[in-house]
């Protein structure tokens, strides 16, 4: 089986790449997995936990789907929306600070397409509105796909998105200093 080399920036999906090996998946495909569980979580510990728990749900299966027409980053990612939407779906989710610390928010200040005020906007949302949110505008996914992906119907993926952009619009942190959306 030929091993395929692609050189893409790391915001590309590697799509339908067969990879040399596990770690060369993970070492490859790691940043931008833990950014996507970061988006989810806000929190750069529970993002690594995210993200860890995933490859180790999906490590059995990476032999079967490291062909071509296949996609093993997409069942990683799959299994990682599954997870968070499991931890959120828990009568008890732990304890949860009432501010984001500045070391969370410095790992990914770098990131253009995130910025400061975005990342708190999404932190004020109820978890299941930010998983949403974060399947459809940050990773693209379409409806149907954010429905599948978290376990729930088209439906509650539609008024969910509805309920949280409506939030965001009148989110103090995304208001600008005359009180106008930015």
């Amino acid at each position: 089986m030929a091993v395929m080399v692609l050189e893409r920036d790391a915001q590309e999906s590697e799509g339908d790449a067969v990879w040399a090996s596990f770690e060369d998946f993970v070492t490859r495909r790691g940043p931008a997995l833990h950014h996507a569980a970061w988006l989810l979580t806000h929190d750069h510990h529970k993002a690594e936990d995210l993200v860890q728990t995933a490859l180790g749900r999906t490590f059995s299966r990476f032999a079967a789907l490291n062909r071509p027409g296949s996609s093993y980053e997409a069942y990683v990612r799959t299994t990682m929306y599954t997870t968070f939407a499991s931890w959120w779906r828990r009568k008890w989710n732990g304890e949860v600070p009432s501010t984001i610390e500045d070391a969370d928010l410095s790992h990914h200040q770098a990131s253009p397409e995130v910025s400061t005020d975005i990342v708190r906007a999404l932190q004020s949302l109820p978890r299941s509105q930010r998983a949403v949110i974060v399947l459809r505008y940050f990773e693209d996914l379409t409806e149907a796909e954010t429905a599948r992906t978290l376990g729930i119907s088209v439906g509650t993926v539609k008024s969910q998105s509805s309920r949280a952009i409506a939030a965001l619009r009148s989110s103090h942190h995304l208001l600008d200093e005359d009180g106008g959306s930015r």
